[in-house]
């Protein structure tokens, strides 16, 4: 083989390691845990054969604490874009096969390097965060990293559709961003959002706490309201994503897209004058309300379980998304 063909194996060698994730151990764990890995998030959210990686080979380059001689394929995080029904998106996917998708310097440049190129494009973003948080042998550089994506978040805000998906452990650090971000996806009984686990908190305060008391799917939906769904698995928590991305512009200098569905917009409904009872003490379903005058009687319901007396929902008439706000008398 020639000099050529030698470094385009081992290219591709490189490749193919990096593509292992955390290892054949680490993955089975994963998927015990009813878990897609980082890299099937990213093949399931995005449209087939459309996702480009960027920064694949990246790597940290700490040498403390005996880190010289580990390897972390892609830094813990892999990176990139494609198109979600046929529409541009920037993405970052932790992978806790990989030392946890703990973040370190490298690992942070890539996600604001994405970050960044989704505010040029003025396109959404989408995290999915999967992390025991800071990589502590790296020390200020990890939190450092963490102040870089924070501030891309303010930036972002109300420029550019972000979007969080938490699909495992979201501790420490690595909980402030998807909480400065417009919507959090969280998936029930395999997703944490807290700053310190129960471990601490018991040693501290002497409360004993489980994973999902302190900072579980249904406690962040039900009760803080820090997260807007609970998902049944991550195929169901991505399906959503997508489902959310088509009610969203892609930016806050365009319309969101206009969906054709065939719903006659001078339909009548008969059910609407006799719904409301005449007794002010009598309760009704205001969901059956707007099903019946939405496009197909379709919403779509971000905070379903938090102030159930109030409902919010994104729905279309004649193909155009709108928000409605309305009280829900079926709830007190």
């Amino acid at each position: 083989m020639g000099i050529v063909e030698d470094k385009i194996k081992d290219l591709k060698d490189r490749e193919a390691k990096i593509l292992q994730m955390g290892g054949e151990k680490a993955v089975a764990k994963q998927r015990e845990k009813g878990k897609l890995t980082a890299r099937e998030r990213l093949d399931l959210l995005f449209d087939k054969g459309t996702f480009r990686e960027i920064d694949m080979f990246v790597t940290h380059r700490c040498v403390n604490f005996g880190m010289e001689n580990v390897e972390i394929p892609s830094d813990g995080v892999i990176t990139g874009h494609g198109l979600v029904e046929g529409r541009p998106v920037f993405a970052f996917s932790q992978d806790f096969t990989a030392r946890a998708g703990s973040l370190g310097e490298m690992h942070a440049k890539k996600i604001c390097k994405v970050m960044d190129l989704a505010l040029k494009a003025g396109v959404p973003f989408i995290g999915f965060n999967d992390s025991g948080g800071a990589r502590i042998q790296e020390g200020v550089d990890a939190l450092s990293g963490y102040g870089q994506i924070f501030y891309r978040n303010s930036v972002a805000s109300g420029v550019i559709p972000q979007i969080s998906a938490i699909m495992g452990p979201t501790a420490g650090g690595a909980v402030y961003s998807p909480a400065m971000t417009d919507w959090i996806f969280m998936v029930k009984n395999s997703s944490y959002m807290f700053i310190t686990g129960p471990e601490v908190i018991k040693s501290v305060t002497g409360e004993k706490i489980t994973f999902e008391d302190l900072g579980g799917a249904m406690t962040h939906n039900e009760k803080s309201g820090v997260a807007q769904f609970a998902c049944e698995s991550d195929e169901d928590a991505i399906n959503r994503i997508k489902t959310l991305l088509s009610y969203l512009p892609a930016n806050n200098m365009e319309d969101p897209p206009v969906v054709p569905n065939g719903d006659d917009p001078k339909r009548t409904d008969p059910m609407l004058d006799t719904i409301i009872p005449d007794s002010p003490n009598q309760s009704y379903d205001m969901k059956e309300v707007i099903r019946s005058i939405v496009d197909n009687g379709e919403i779509f319901e971000p905070h379903e379980f938090f102030a159930a007396n109030m409902l919010v929902c994104f729905a279309r008439l004649n193909g155009r998304t709108i928000g409605i706000i309305a009280n829900q008398p079926q709830v007190l």
